[in-house]
């Protein structure tokens, strides 16, 4: 599966972004899709995933409540909702393609990797 991930850009504290993942290659539908972040000096880390049916979503604590994890299977895109924006979500944002739907993933737990699209959220 190859994943581009777009939609990252500039925005002020409490605004809101929306980020796609685009897939292609290997069966979308097959996979559960997972969002991932990566700040300056820290370690990737878990954002939110949904299962191949959209049906089953989970959050990171920090961002419960704020994002939203969708799919579109028939444009083989993920999207990530990203709403009352904080400076500490600022990172590189990718996304991630699993066999498998998991309750939560280690910060390498997919078995693909798309590049990823920076979020700034200025103060």
């Amino acid at each position: 599966v190859q994943l581009q991930a777009s939609g990252g850009g500039l925005v002020q504290a409490g605004g809101s972004l929306r980020l796609s993942c685009a897939a292609s290659g290997r069966t979308f539908i097959n996979y559960a899709m997972g969002w991932f972040r990566q700040a300056p000096g820290n370690e990737r880390e878990f954002v939110a995933a949904i299962s191949w049916s959209g049906l089953s979503t989970t959050y990171a604590d920090s961002v419960k409540g704020r994002f939203t994890i969708s799919r579109d299977n028939a444009k083989n895109t993920v999207y990530l909702q990203m709403n009352s924006l904080k400076p500490e979500d600022t990172a590189v944002y990718h996304c991630g393609a699993h066999r498998f739907y998991k309750s939560s993933y280690t910060g390498d737990g997919m078995d693909y990797w798309g590049k990823g699209t920076l979020v700034t959220v200025s103060s």
